[in-house]
């Protein structure tokens, strides 16, 4: 870390490709952060039962494995910020991260510099109360804070890429949490789920 910054905290990393650790430690210590990198999620649980990170980047193995890991973090009541990367960026992949506690889901190959922003931007949101405004079906699942400003900006009008610019997310974790707006409201697509929500028709197309 520079001389005189003080740290922004500790960031926990799972990543096995070698040089992409390095380049995110680089990055994220210029940036002020203490990096702690780990060879499996059981180490990494271990350590955040002693103390509790900034924000977690987990890499998603192909046996799904890191899902475990942030369902074990959120039942243990670490409410750090967890970013999940992977090779495989289908929505139903973004869906189950998203499920299981993730912040943002970020396909690979990656860009440091966008890692680091989206590490600074949930940080940021972290700290921020919860948004206690509401507007859902009678009987439907609520949603979370998180998937009412998808879905407020969605009903503005705004495309899964430019909601992904407002929120300072991966266009694949909007579509992730649009999808399961949609699931939770039993409709077929943004159109039907205004119009059930809203009353009359769709403010935007989508």
């Amino acid at each position: 870390m520079p001389g005189n910054m003080l740290s922004k905290g500790e960031v926990f990393v799972i990543e096995t490709d070698a040089a992409s650790r390095e380049q995110l430690s680089t990055a994220l210590q210029q940036s002020a952060y203490d990096v702690i990198c780990f060879a499996d999620g059981a180490s990494l649980l271990s350590e955040a039962k002693e103390r509790m990170p900034a924000c977690v980047l987990l890499e998603m193995p192909p046996d799904r494995s890191a899902l475990d890991v942030l369902k074990r973090l959120r039942e243990e009541n670490c409410m750090a910020p967890v970013l999940v990367t992977s090779t495989n960026g289908s929505i139903a992949m973004a869906v189950d991260a998203i499920k299981s506690g993730a912040t943002d889901f970020i396909e690979k190959p990656f860009r440091t510099h966008d890692i680091v922003s989206r590490i600074d931007a949930a940080i940021d949101e972290s700290a921020q109360p919860d948004s206690s405004r509401q507007r859902w079906l009678p009987g439907c699942e609520p949603l979370t804070a998180r998937e009412n400003d998808v879905l407020a900006h969605l009903a503005a009008g705004l495309t899964n890429k430019e909601v992904a610019r407002r929120m300072h997310l991966s266009a694949r974790t909007v579509e992730g949490y649009r999808a399961s707006i949609l699931k939770k409201a039993g409709a077929r697509n943004v159109t039907d789920l205004l119009r059930r929500i809203f009353g009359q028709g769709s403010p935007g197309q989508v």
